[in-house]
């Protein structure tokens, strides 16, 4: 990307969430010879013009071992919601004009797909692809304009914290799947991490691209 901070995407590591069924905070697990996290973090890398990555951090163990900038949730105990809130506040903070947003515990995010998220922002404070997820979206693969924050802590207010809770008060762009698939198959750029048995997949997965 090009021209002033305020036309520039802060990248943003969400990692605010508690790895209850991994038993150990996932975003240090490793698949294919690297932390998750720092596979987030290069695929966020590769797709920003800038070097301006930070993460929203709740766990003092992995805030003390992953090697950014990092702070916590602002409104405690909301989900990763609360966490993709936080880093607007973070963009607004340095002028940015948005966050692209990265889950902690993605092994396979795609930098390309993330550039294409990126590609389409204009005229759109959501962009989002679609998976064949729980969801339909990948919330956690997308693009939030700084002034979703205001339409996030109305629906957290009102109790909602689903990841899409407030997109009735925004403008909302979905990648189509098909769209998606040209990057890959969705089942894997949106595979998550939740037990030891997810990484030995990924694990798995990532021999298989080597």
């Amino acid at each position: 990307m090009t021209g002033g901070a305020g036309e520039r995407v802060l990248g943003a590591i969400i990692a605010g969430g508690a790895s209850s069924r991994f038993g150990s905070p996932k975003a240090l697990a490793r698949v294919g010879g690297l932390r998750v996290i720092d596979r987030v973090a290069n695929a966020l890398r590769a797709c920003l013009a800038v070097d301006e990555l930070v993460a929203i951090v709740n766990n003092e163990e992995i805030a003390a071992n992953i090697g950014l900038p990092h702070r916590p949730d602002v409104l405690a105990g909301m989900g990763a919601l609360a966490g993709v809130h936080a880093a607007l506040l973070w963009a607004r903070e340095l002028g940015y004009a948005g966050v692209l947003a990265g889950g902690c515990d993605m092994p396979f995010l795609s930098p390309t797909l993330l550039a294409e998220v990126l590609a389409r922002r204009d005229g759109h404070d959501v962009v989002i692809p679609e998976s064949a997820g729980p969801r339909g979206v990948e919330p956690l693969c997308a693009f939030y304009a700084t002034g979703c924050s205001a339409a996030i802590e109305d629906a957290l207010a009102r109790g909602n914290a689903r990841m899409i809770g407030f997109h009735d008060r925004v403008r909302v762009q979905r990648i189509p799947i098909a769209v998606v698939r040209t990057f890959g198959d969705p089942a894997v750029l949106f595979m998550n991490l939740n037990t030891e048995a997810d990484r030995q997949a990924a694990e798995q997965l990532a021999r298989g691209a080597s």
